[in-house]
């Protein structure tokens, strides 16, 4: 094991990982420093403050804990925290009573997805004690035209017009040798399959229509329709960000410098961009995630975590998350299956007919 950096918790001894553990979780329930005094008080926990110390001071050495000030406890590093979520956190089961209130607020009848996900929300803030927030889908909105607008030799505007009036569109860069009578065959061909429907739902089908060449399209046609389909691949308008709960974040604070970056925060919040980024990660893997203090920058100055998993459609998609911040001592063993319950409601709701 390599000094200063933090092992894998399999290379810790099992004295080593209770007394982490002890530590770790006073952490959690206090946010003080725990000394090897009060942890040789604790039951079941056979060990003088000598020997305990020096397990805490060899544990210090692996960058897993720190002392805030000197003669102080000792604290986890983020490091630490990560350490502890991966490998000795015991998750618990969701209180029966805490998944009752959850499922009696999310009722879905006659509510929009916007107000059910809003009560979810707010729902998962209050038991939380944490900021929530929730991605909303995207609004699939079915289209009524499509047409390509010649703008000059290789340049077409690409218009799009929803059943609703809502009309996009957006420039084009065409392959060498279309003319108008192309541009006219293409819109007619994305018209005749996408009237009545969104263009994500039909997106893939289009595609692999394309690909098997069961059409009558010819090449430069193809390649129109292709370049047209591409230039709304990834870049709809960013989803719906819904924040409730900020005021939890300012219970934990004891100093006007952390107040500061909670602001900071908040700004940030706002803007939603970065959050949106973070959460994109919940795309590329299954089920809760977890991020810690200054493993992403949106946290690194505010020490707080983030709870978040995403919820999918009746089709299995994933359409959006749903998430809480809080310190970096959150509870992680309550609230992660807190988090996942309601993620999975959601799902739930939103893929009724």
């Amino acid at each position: 094991m390599v000094r200063g950096t933090a092992p894998v918790i399999t290379e810790l001894n099992e004295r080593s990982r209770e007394i982490f553990r002890r530590v770790v979780e006073s952490y959690v329930e206090t946010g003080e420093p725990v000394g090897s005094r009060t942890l040789s008080r604790l039951p079941n926990l056979s060990l003088s403050a000598a020997t305990i110390r020096n397990v805490m001071a060899d544990l210090e050495e692996c960058g897993l804990l720190y002392a805030p000030h000197t003669s102080a406890g000792r604290l986890p590093t983020q490091a630490g925290m990560r350490l502890f979520v991966n490998g000795l956190l015991e998750i618990g089961r969701l209180a029966e009573d805490e998944r009752t209130h959850i499922d009696l607020q999310c009722r879905a009848s006659g509510r929009s997805v916007e107000q059910l996900l809003a009560e979810a929300l707010t729902t998962l803030s209050g038991l939380s004690r944490c900021a929530g927030m929730v991605v909303a889908p995207r609004i699939q909105r079915s289209l009524k035209h499509v047409e390509f607008v010649w703008l000059g030799p290789r340049r077409a505007l690409v218009v799009l017009v929803t059943e609703d009036g809502v009309v996009e569109n957006r420039i084009l860069d065409l392959p060498e040798g279309v003319d108008r009578s192309t541009l006219v065959e293409a819109g007619n061909y994305l018209t005749a399959r996408l009237a009545g429907r969104s263009l994500d739902a039909m997106r893939e089908e289009i595609t692999d229509e394309l690909e098997q060449q069961r059409t009558t399209l010819d090449s430069l046609t193809r390649r129109v329709v292709e370049a047209g389909l591409a230039t709304w691949a990834g870049g709809e308008s960013p989803a719906p960000l819904i924040v409730r709960g900020q005021s939890h974040l300012l219970e934990d604070v004891t100093a006007v410098e952390d107040l500061e970056r909670i602001r900071a925060l908040f700004e940030a919040l706002e803007t939603s961009e970065q959050f949106l980024r973070l959460v994109d990660l919940t795309r590329e893997a299954d089920g809760v995630q977890i991020f810690i203090g200054a493993e992403n920058e949106l946290f690194g100055v505010t020490g707080c975590s983030m709870i978040v998993a995403p919820y999918r459609d009746s089709r299995e998609c994933i359409v959006g998350a749903i998430g809480v911040i809080g310190p970096q001592r959150i509870n992680y063993a309550r609230i992660i299956p807190m988090v996942d319950y309601t993620a999975k409601v959601i799902g739930r709701l939103i893929g009724q007919p």
